[in-house]
């Protein structure tokens, strides 16, 4: 039987009057009932589903590897309160054991510093007692007794107090073989002791260590 029209719009009819079209039923259920796996509409989806599953479940490993689990929790875990306890013990006896390295490297270097600020006191003294041996000499032939050399002699021996310098010049007092140098002996009288008659050369000290003994006569127990 001829046709008029479109082609397409007659074979539509043909099956809309001849085999009528079973209805669709579509599956929209996101669970497959029978594997139970998710299941995604396309491909490409599914597959960028994945990878970003794939991204959140690293990260969340990463949070749960940093995290400090108890140790009653990893015993759940299956790690043994005890080898917890034990670890953390020698982890603090390390930490205390470092702390007390510390505080014993800190004192030895406030000693090593202090001794050094005395050492180099010392030498600047020590460099200084011949030029107080010339103030002495000059004093007792009598050139010091006034004027501005008298002045800064005076300055320079107060100056060296204040670093604890200390001259050793007393007679009248025992004779001690730590802080005197006998260079001669002689009889005295009304003493009972070895006794420090003359000072030839005075000595210094500094604190309680020694610069240089003085010289002096003693006069010794008849």
């Amino acid at each position: 039987m001829p046709h008029h029209g479109n082609e397409e719009e007659h074979n539509s009819s043909e099956r809309q009057q001849g085999n009528p079209q079973e209805p669709v039923i579509r599956d929209n259920r996101k669970v497959d009932p029978v594997t139970g796996q998710a299941r995604h509409p396309e491909g490409g989806q599914a597959g960028s589903a994945e990878d970003s599953d794939g991204d959140a479940l690293a990260q969340a490993e990463e949070i749960l590897n940093g995290v400090e689990v108890p140790a009653e929790e990893s015993v759940a875990q299956g790690v043994p309160a005890g080898s917890a306890n034990a670890e953390a013990a020698e982890l603090k006896n390390d930490l205390l054991r470092l702390q007390a390295e510390y505080v014993n490297y800190r004192k030895r270097v406030e000693r090593d510093r202090a001794v050094a600020g005395e050492m180099a006191v010392i030498g600047v003294l020590n460099s200084l007692l011949p030029v107080l041996d010339d103030v002495d000499a000059a004093r007792q032939h009598g050139d010091l007794t006034d004027g501005p050399f008298a002045a800064i002699a005076a300055k320079l021996e107060n100056a060296l107090k204040t670093y604890g310098l200390v001259r050793i010049d007393e007679t009248g007092v025992e004779f001690d073989p730590t802080v005197h140098e006998a260079l001669i002996q002689q009889p005295g009288e009304d003493i009972e002791v070895d006794t420090v008659s003359q000072v030839l050369r005075s000595g210094y000290k500094s604190g309680d260590r020694v610069l240089r003994a003085a010289q002096v006569i003693v006069a010794v127990p008849a």
